[in-house]
């Protein structure tokens, strides 16, 4: 893709599958499309690895636990936050080293679908925080709090605050042409305030807000621990897991992203500096991917319950097969 900056013009993309932008100076600089190299890849890894896992756990949930509580109701909706979100990536794979091709409409839905599930998972991972929080450091006040009805009230909160953080950037999307290029994007029409906004509004939601909550529950959780005579000490390096991979894999994104926001207010106006915060945000956005990876082991396939309860639905189902196929050997 090349990019030539001749007037003082300003646009807000999603060239390679997420919520980045380039702004146009007055100096002649050339974007090429490494991101087509790698950015591919990437995201048929995240999405394949991603959608096995948690097709498992909303499996496992459905078919064995049922929902019997505020933990189980959170668990299947991460899973499928994670899932909307993981749905968009082989759309944003094809994007990333072609021309987008599947029409207005859908680059509406999958951008949208995007943009929801991202800051759904990551609100429902504050939520699974606190529900940790409340299990294990007031296990007993918590018994009425942690039920199924409430469950479902906060898992409803939080798609509704997902779909309200999914603005302005749900409302700008479309197709565009850029320079040769045929893209889904989202299109600010020259107002750079929103961008600027957008990314910081991102820093904040995304990553400052959960890891404080993050930080917060989970030393509670580690002081309990410590203080108990019971001791599990998989448990803290369980607890410890949890907060650095979030930390691995959201921080690089959003230090990517506020430097692009220091760049839309002109901090860094250089080309070469341009190139490298463009290519350090298709970088690390990818690596932000991983973490719907990461959930359903964190999450659930920890606990030895729910191994034992993907153990059972996959005998059955191999039970199943030998019964219904008996020329099938295993």
């Amino acid at each position: 893709m090349t990019v030539t900056k001749a007037t003082m013009t300003f646009q807000s993309i999603v060239v390679y599958g997420g919520p980045f932008s380039i702004y146009d100076y007055s100096s002649l600089c050339r974007y090429e499309r490494h991101g087509a190299l790698f950015l591919p890849v990437l995201y048929s890894l995240c999405f394949v690895i991603g959608l096995i896992g948690n097709s498992l756990v909303f499996w496992v949930i459905l078919a064995r636990v049922k929902l019997r509580n505020m933990t189980d109701v959170c668990l299947l909706n991460l899973a499928i936050a994670d899932l909307l979100l993981l749905c968009a990536l082989p759309f944003l794979a094809h994007s990333s080293r072609a021309d987008w091709v599947f029409g207005e409409a859908m680059c509406k839905i999958i951008l949208s679908t995007y943009y929801i599930g991202f800051y759904s998972g990551i609100f429902f991972v504050i939520l699974m925080s606190i529900d940790r929080y409340l299990a294990i450091v007031h296990a007993v006040y918590a018994l009425k709090a942690r039920t199924r009805t409430y469950g479902l009230i906060a898992s409803a909160v939080v798609w509704i605050l997902g779909f309200l953080a999914s603005f302005p950037e749900v409302h700008f999307i479309t197709v565009d042409h850029l320079s040769n290029d045929t893209q889904c994007l989202v299109n600010y029409n020259t107002n750079k305030s929103l961008t600027v906004f957008g990314l910081l509004k991102m820093n904040v939601l995304g990553l400052l807000i959960p890891l404080g909550v993050m930080v917060f529950c989970y030393s509670m959780i580690i002081r309990r621990l410590l203080r108990s005579k019971s001791l599990k000490s998989k448990t803290i390096q369980l607890v410890l897991l949890v907060v650095v991979v979030f930390f691995c894999c959201w921080v690089p994104y959003n230090v990517a992203s506020f430097f692009k926001a220091l760049e839309l207010l002109q901090v860094y106006t250089a080309c070469h500096s341009s190139k490298a915060i463009r290519l350090s945000l298709q970088i690390t956005e990818a690596l932000a991917y991983s973490h719907t990876c990461w959930n359903p082991i964190l999450y659930v396939f920890v606990g030895e319950k729910f191994r034992k309860h993907l153990l059972t639905l996959i005998n059955r189902a191999f039970n199943c097969v030998s019964v219904c196929c008996p020329w099938i050997e295993f």
